[in-house]
């Protein structure tokens, strides 16, 4: 597959690389390191190209190389030079880089060499706490200074769920098959769309040895009654990050409690943005909530 072209604004350059776009200017003009295409109006745009070659040069510039000596080098001498240094660093660090440049070109086949890289030493769980999720904080930060576009977002993060979901599909064949065996019920309360969060919980729970299914996103919670019909040990999980939509999340508690523990008090797992919200002394002693995903799991 070819790479998408992207154009960038030294804005962008800047927010990606981490060098300041006045230092940018001035390496371009002393050293000559990037050829930025001018607009019109004289506005510089850069190609991807441009944007590896600066990666690369702030990665040598960090590991004690000055960029009057990087400017003098060729293009594979670089590339060569920053492979070596790699060899010792960051693996965090490198994995990263190389996830936003797949991100930024739409390029499935570096996203994949890079994951595969990471597992030859790393666990699932590994990749995720230690890269994944840094990576997805970068991003949301990219994305809030507009250097990428919601369809960059989009497609990293479907990249990312589809190793979740070949994770869990290989934990479900270990699914414990005991009837009395607690089911952990997790679910989006409606309009609420975003599930890496609580596919990652998913995940986790079945990793632990846990009996879980996931009923997907905006599920009202009427939809729970059948369910509680024919499993009478159930505990429920649940990730607020955006909803619910006009209402407070105490409001969302008070109409589990009503809606779904009328006959029998169930547990309740809250994790996400909105949590942040809740009056923790306030909330029923059957709702629980999580500030990490991590120490939830480290509990299990």
């Amino acid at each position: 597959m070819e790479h998408i072209k992207q154009n960038f604004s030294i804005k962008d350059l800047e927010h990606l690389s981490g060098i300041k776009a006045h230092t940018i200017r001035i390496w371009e003009k002393r050293y000559d390191i990037l050829n930025p295409e001018r607009t019109d109006t004289n506005i510089r745009t850069y190609n991807g190209e441009n944007l590896q070659k600066l990666l690369n040069i702030s990665f040598l510039n960090s590991h004690g190389y000055k960029i009057s000596r990087i400017s003098k080098m060729e293009e594979d001498e670089i590339n060569n030079l920053v492979k070596r240094i790699s060899a010792s660093s960051s693996e965090e660090n490198r994995a990263k880089n190389s996830f936003k440049l797949a991100m930024m070109n739409f390029d499935d086949r570096l996203f994949q060499r890079t994951y595969n890289k990471l597992r030859e030493k790393r666990t699932f769980r590994e990749v995720f706490q230690d890269v994944f999720l840094a990576l997805l904080e970068e991003i949301g930060l990219l994305w809030q200074t507009d250097t990428i576009k919601p369809i960059h977002e989009h497609y990293i993060v479907e990249l990312i769920k589809q190793k979740i979901y070949i994770n869990i599909a290989d934990l479900k064949a270990e699914i414990p098959e005991e009837d009395d065996e607690v089911l952990y019920v997790l679910f989006l309360p409606e309009n609420e769309i975003h599930d890496i969060g609580i596919l990652y919980l998913n995940y986790e729970l079945l990793n632990a040895g846990k009996n879980a299914i996931y009923l997907g996103p905006s599920l009202p919670l009427s939809d729970l009654d059948y369910l509680m019909k024919i499993h009478k040990n159930l505990v429920f999980v649940s990730y607020l990050t955006i909803s619910p939509v006009n209402t407070d999340v105490e409001e969302f508690i008070k109409d589990f409690q009503e809606s779904v523990c009328k006959e029998k008090q169930h547990e309740l797992l809250l994790f996400g943005q909105r949590t942040k919200e809740i009056d923790r002394n306030s909330i029923p002693d059957n709702v629980k909530v999580y500030t990490s995903a991590f120490d939830f799991a480290n509990s299990l």
